[in-house]
């Protein structure tokens, strides 16, 4: 009776940590749309939908798709691609205030998958560090390190080429623990930041002008 007791904790821990689908593969529940353009018209064309069984962000309106929970301590697995031409979208991490840049961008810290440029950090209303700041983050005379729309807010991942050729699947993996940030692409780390100034919040993936599909969005928690 004394060895199960001592399992049980074991056993709880283990059942807590498993992966939970945040698309499951039929329709958009947990998530809601954030599309500026379709506020005063409801007749717009919806920027994310469900085709074949996979999540398509259409590129147009632009726009989130942000998730109803929030999350902290997590990896999460995205695996994506661009089915025509390239172009842009990314994963936002710690999503926060709707609409803080630009009358568009939710607060947070978005990880890129603009084709080319995957793994960059962009700061939004949100900040984090990188080892070689003034290399890695290059700003004009007078800008500060921040997430404001006059800071330099974006941080150049670490490597070139680890993106599929176009139209072929990518795996992006982004562990967020406490305040640092960790980013791989198709088994490569690009990208790692800490001192977030934020440590939880919602997911939300874009759409920014270019038709992606996700196959995956997969979130385990991490201790």
């Amino acid at each position: 009776m004394k060895s199960f007791a001592l399992l049980l904790p074991l056993l709880v821990l283990t059942a807590s940590a498993e992966p939970e689908a945040l698309f499951n593969g039929k329709d958009l529940s947990g998530w809601k749309p954030d599309v500026p353009a379709a506020d005063d018209k409801p007749d717009t064309a919806p920027s994310f939908i469900v085709r074949d069984g996979k999540l398509v962000s259409m590129g147009k309106p632009l726009g989130h798709l942000v998730t109803e929970k929030e999350y902290a301590n997590y990896r999460l697995t995205v695996e994506y691609r661009f089915p025509g031409k390239g172009g842009n979208c990314g994963v936002l991490v710690h999503a926060s205030k709707p609409r803080t840049l630009y009358k568009m961008f939710p607060q947070s810290i978005e990880v890129q998958m603009e084709s080319g440029n995957a793994g960059d950090f962009w700061c939004i209303g949100e900040n984090i560090q990188v080892p070689d700041m003034e290399k890695r983050r290059p700003k004009k005379e007078g800008q500060a390190y921040g997430g404001g729309a006059d800071d330099a807010r974006n941080i150049k991942n670490l490597t070139d080429g680890s993106e599929k050729p176009l139209g072929e699947w990518n795996t992006m993996v982004i562990v967020c623990k406490g305040d640092s940030i960790t980013v791989s692409v198709n088994g490569t780390e690009v990208n790692v930041g800490d001192n977030c100034t934020a440590t939880k919040g919602k997911i939300a993936l874009q759409a920014e002008g270019t038709e992606v599909e996700f196959r995956k969005v997969e979130l385990e928690p991490v201790r």
